[in-house]
């Protein structure tokens, strides 16, 4: 059955690209950025992305692929930067990522009352929602998004329903498969009218992706740690710009950290051990001889920890997905499996593998900095050689679905020593544009010995099947509705 759904699912693919190409592209190619048009010919889940908010009707899917196109180089969409958006609107504050809600869905904030009607400024607007969904668009790759219509302190100059109308067509045109809800916060009674129209434009089946919430209900959403005061959260976040509000990343414990109480006698021999024990070379090829200036004793200290070293990793279940990046490959791909706290198995593993020829630094970020300890957290890795990562939740906290991890790398010189001061040298210098990214969720299993394949499978069902509930919803009432902007 699942192999003639993938079948089924690279027919329409294939079709469908074959028919863009042939019925569109040759007929509007100016219309298109070049660039959206091959990754179209790459992207399978972009492609898939179309497919299933047209429920699987290719000809429908054309007419989207079509109007979003032409909207993404109208918008130049592929160019837009931090420079396309004039840096008043970047320093109010208005439009931003941060956070998430209980399921673990980014959220974009809408702070309404920072939003003027203005017809000479409601296109720098528009392009500032774009930059924010393409930017995530690109890091996350199809997960969902919470939108956040923050209308404390809100007037009647700052309904703008063609703003409003715009960001439901980012999502239901443009941007297929990654709404998850819209909470709408502190609604003044003067605008019920406005959104009995906002209703009408999403249709009967998806009106349930409205959320009107006070402080009484929004948790229902979005726990304190990621609400602001006037909401009752207790979230510290305060927007300010520059630079950039970005992924809310931070470094966690460190290596040489607290340890947490359970884990006393473990963790110390961790630390003794920090930055050497966790390097594996991939490479058949027997290791480097030591150095001559290695002492007999030293080296059989240097074996003694290696002993423990592998008996240590040998706990842990490698993980068996894979990402693989232009300088790492990562595993898992996606997700973190952690045990529960009653299944006794807390601790988890990254897996990162070099497969450039140069030393590749890295450094590990969290969302969740005071919960986990990151063995190591900042460090490097040998060309073909692959380094294990432990990540454990520090002392009795619970691992949260909210929960990310950042794998950041990038390429080093030959001549560059890999100590912790060229390390922090390092990354201070080197640009942005050569730092390779990659992102991990958080999952906590019941099972004290989880099987990593059959957990991820299940759980990537589990998820697709609740999300096609909810897009079939949204993607319903696109029928027979304009959705291009005005």
């Amino acid at each position: 059955m699942a192999e003639n759904n993938a079948q089924n699912k690279a027919k329409l693919i294939s079709e469908t690209r074959r028919r863009f190409e042939a019925e569109y592209v040759t007929e509007k190619s100016e219309k298109y950025d070049a660039r959206d048009v091959e990754r179209l010919q790459q992207d399978d889940n972009w492609v898939e992305s179309y497919l299933f908010w047209r429920h699987n009707v290719v000809d429908e899917t054309l007419k989207m692929l079509d109007e979003s196109f032409q909207w993404r180089k109208e918008f130049s969409v592929n160019d837009l930067s931090e420079s396309s958006i004039p840096r008043w609107l970047l320093e109010l504050g208005g439009i931003y990522l941060h956070g998430y809600d209980k399921e673990g869905n980014k959220l974009l904030w809408i702070r309404v009352k920072y939003h003027i009607k203005d017809q000479k400024t409601i296109m720098d607007k528009k392009k500032l929602i774009a930059f924010w969904l393409e930017r995530y668009a690109k890091r996350e790759n199809g997960k969902p998004i919470t939108v956040m219509f923050d209308m404390s302190e809100t007037g009647l100059n700052s309904i703008d329903m063609d703003f409003v109308r715009f960001i439901i067509n980012c999502f239901k045109v443009y941007y297929p498969k990654y709404l998850s809800k819209i909470v709408i916060f502190d609604m003044p009674w003067i605008m019920n009218a406005a959104f009995k129209i906002v209703k009408s434009w999403l249709g009967p089946e998806a009106v349930s992706l409205l959320k009107f919430t006070s402080k009484n209900e929004i948790q229902e959403y979005v726990s304190v740690e990621y609400l602001p005061p006037h909401m009752g959260g207790t979230d510290p976040f305060k927007y300010s710009y520059p630079p950039l509000v970005d992924d809310d990343f931070q470094t966690p414990l460190c290596e040489n950290g607290p340890i947490a109480s359970e884990d006393e006698t473990s963790s110390k021999e961790d630390i003794e051990g920090d930055g050497k024990e966790t390097v594996e070379t991939v490479s058949n090829e027997e290791q480097p001889a030591l150095s001559e200036k290695t002492s007999p004793t030293e080296s059989a200290s240097k074996t003694e920890e290696n002993e423990k070293v592998d008996s240590k990793m040998k706990t842990f279940k490698k993980p068996l997905s894979v990402f693989k990046g232009p300088l790492l490959h990562i595993s898992p791909a996606e997700e973190l499996y952690f045990g529960s706290m009653e299944s006794g198995e807390k601790k988890t593993l990254i897996v990162l593998t070099n497969v450039t020829k140069n030393i590749v630094a890295f450094k590990v970020r969290t969302t969740a900095p005071e919960k986990y300890r990151v063995k190591p957290s900042n460090s490097s890795c040998d060309p073909g050689a692959s380094v294990d990562i432990i990540v454990s939740p520090h002392g009795g906290l619970r691992v949260s679905a909210q929960d990310r991890f950042l794998i950041m790398a990038a390429e080093m010189e030959q001549s560059s020593g890999t100590g912790p001061a060229e390390l922090t040298q390092f990354w201070k210098e080197v640009p942005r544009s050569k730092v390779m990214e990659h992102r991990l969720r958080c999952h906590t299993v019941e099972s004290s010995k989880p099987n990593t394949l059959t957990l991820k499978d299940s759980a990537s069902n589990m998820s697709d099947k609740t999300s096609e509930d909810l897009y079939l919803q949204f993607a319903t009432s696109r029928c027979g509705t304009d959705c291009s902007p005005h």
